[in-house]
């Protein structure tokens, strides 16, 4: 549906058409200057330097499109003609942007432009572009992508070759017939900008839009609940989720649209999808979202469905674990905007930082391990995009209530000081030495020989309450669950020689120190002592459910 067919946008009339009172507009002055407190705006320096960045891009595609076309035997005048041009998509293009937010980005290129190409030719002349300092390469992903950073501002580059001879400077991706006759991985690339484009038409009004998507964003970012690949919501369902709630009170202020987006994602009837607007057909012979005819469009479990064509679940990983995390913050969140709204409580309580490391008495530690930087983080992003598998076989375990992923792995060095020590390390036996291991960016890394780079990612284990009438201790055995998964991901192009993966089954107590912030162990640690000497002498005893040794 378009407003112009029914007057309002989205599938339904919306809930209220009135204007904010003068308490809302009052609420939405003061979440404004909060989120200026929490530094989510960049400043117009690096507002500038995106933009310089974009323009050297652009200028690199024309220049890759042209000698690929040189190069296959086309004139000197049909290659200059070839074109070649690059969209943005994401939190860039939505205007929601924050300082040192990556740009996602899609380089559409004519058809005779090939994936090998954009790997063979571009990679190389992005590496020899002034101002690249980085570049990593993921050519066997479904959606290829070269990340890269420019002037210190990071970008991820697709690729979309079109069926098109030649790419003109003034091409629209809105029209669907762009589709055709494309791979599914290059449907997928363009339908990034297909899709923040077509959820700014569907949105009342946009400034409002963004200043209310821009809370929600760092309120998921500071739980930990940001991010589509370890199955919460990505940047687009957010997005999505704001916008719905933008058509049901289109004269709101974006204060408002905050309480009411807790409100009714507190209560919404999931699997009852989110639309924005009615599912269309179109000319492709691709599958699009039905849950009648798909049995596993039927599994989604938080199902919100992309509005441009062909529409599909951006949420399809969300897990029963993760769903339960999800919902669970939400409430929280409508919880403390009531208060904010009532005036006991202020914005900042909002974006207080997550509890997971101080949450659980159980946790899964999942390293990646690699010699080589490069090698590194490429099998650090194949372990992290698997780890949601991890999550469901763990669902299954006995006596385990939910597995609760963290959305960022951490990557550290490991100085060893031989090669039989390195080879070691890569099994997950370290140096003894606790000055072995530092950051990325410790100097003590450029003169060390023989190096392991690691990047860690954590799994917490909330374990079921004891029903009536059990006896004796809990036994918590993840064993086959970790040895599936590191079957796996072993599959995926691993050299034992050069590579490691490791899961270690660690307690609380046991957690790196480089996971929380300066001062925070401590100060919990504290906090809870007193506590329990408050509430009880400090006598509780601390029970805890066996744990199967896990090799």
């Amino acid at each position: 549906m378009s407003s112009n067919e029914t007057g309002f946008l989205g599938v339904t009339p919306p809930i209220s058409v009135a204007s904010s009172t003068e308490r809302e507009r009052e609420n939405t002055v003061s979440l404004m200057e909060e989120l200026r407190r929490q530094n989510t705006f960049e400043t117009e320096e690096e507002s500038r330097r995106r933009e310089i960045v974009l323009g050297r891009v652009a200028a690199l595609v024309k220049r890759f499109v042209k000698e690929v076309s040189l190069s296959k035997g086309l004139s000197e005048a049909a290659s200059n003609a070839a074109g070649g041009k690059i969209f943005t998509f994401g939190s860039y293009r939505l205007g929601v942007h924050g300082p040192g937010s990556d740009i996602d980005t899609v380089c559409v290129v004519p058809k005779h432009v090939t994936r090998e190409d954009y790997f063979t030719v571009f990679e190389p002349m992005l590496r020899a572009t002034d101002g690249v300092t980085e570049v990593t390469s993921i050519p066997t992903a479904f959606v290829p992508m070269i990340g890269a950073k420019i002037l210190n501002i990071s970008l991820d580059l697709l690729v979309a070759p079109l069926g098109m001879s030649s790419i003109p400077d003034d091409l629209s991706l809105k029209d669907n017939n762009v589709l055709k006759n494309l791979e599914e991985s290059v449907v997928r690339s363009v339908n990034g900008t297909r899709l923040t484009d077509e959820l700014l038409r569907l949105v009342p009004n946009v400034q409002v839009f963004r200043d209310a998507l821009r809370c929600i964003k760092l309120w998921a970012q500071r739980k930990a609940i940001y991010s589509n690949v370890n199955g919460y919501l990505g940047g687009v369902a957010w997005a999505m989720l704001v916008a719905r709630i933008c058509q049901l009170y289109p004269n709101a202020a974006a204060g408002a649209i905050v309480q009411r987006f807790f409100t009714i994602m507190s209560k919404w009837p999931w699997p009852d999808p989110v639309l924005l607007k009615q599912i269309e057909d179109g000319p492709l012979q691709v599958r699009v979202w039905n849950p009648k005819l798909y049995p596993s469009d039927r599994a989604h479990r938080m199902p919100i469905i992309t509005p441009n064509y062909p529409s599909m679940c951006a949420t399809h990983n969300v897990s029963a674990s993760t769903m339960t995390v999800l919902t669970d913050e939400i409430q929280k969140g409508a919880d403390t905007v009531n208060k904010v709204v009532a005036g006991t409580a202020t914005w900042a309580e909002l974006f207080s930082k997550h509890d997971f490391f101080h949450k659980y008495r159980n946790y899964i530690q999942v390293i990646a391990l690699a010699r080589d930087s490069q090698q590194q983080s490429k099998w650090a992003g194949t372990v992290e995009s698997r780890l949601r598998h991890l999550i469901m076989k763990l669902e299954y375990v006995d006596n385990l209530k939910l597995a609760q992923p963290f959305v960022k792995g951490f990557s550290r060095v490991v100085r060893c000081a031989s090669e039989d020590e390195a080879r070691a390390a890569l099994r997950g036996n370290f140096p003894s030495s606790p000055d072995a291991e530092g950051a990325e960016d410790d100097p003590a890394n450029t003169d060390a020989p023989h190096k392991v780079h690691l990047t860690a990612f954590f799994v917490g284990l909330a374990v079921r309450p004891k029903k009536p009438g059990d006896v004796g201790p809990r036994r918590l055995d993840v064993s086959f669950s970790i040895t599936e998964f590191v079957k796996m991901v072993k599959a995926e192009s691993f050299d034992d020689a050069a590579m490691g993966i490791v899961l270690k089954h660690i307690r609380g107590t046991a957690l790196p120190d480089y996971v929380f912030d300066p001062g925070e162990r401590e100060a919990k640690a504290s906090n809870k002592r007193a506590k329990r000497t408050l509430e009880d002498g400090g006598n509780t005893p601390n029970k805890k459910p066996r744990l199967s040794p896990v090799s």
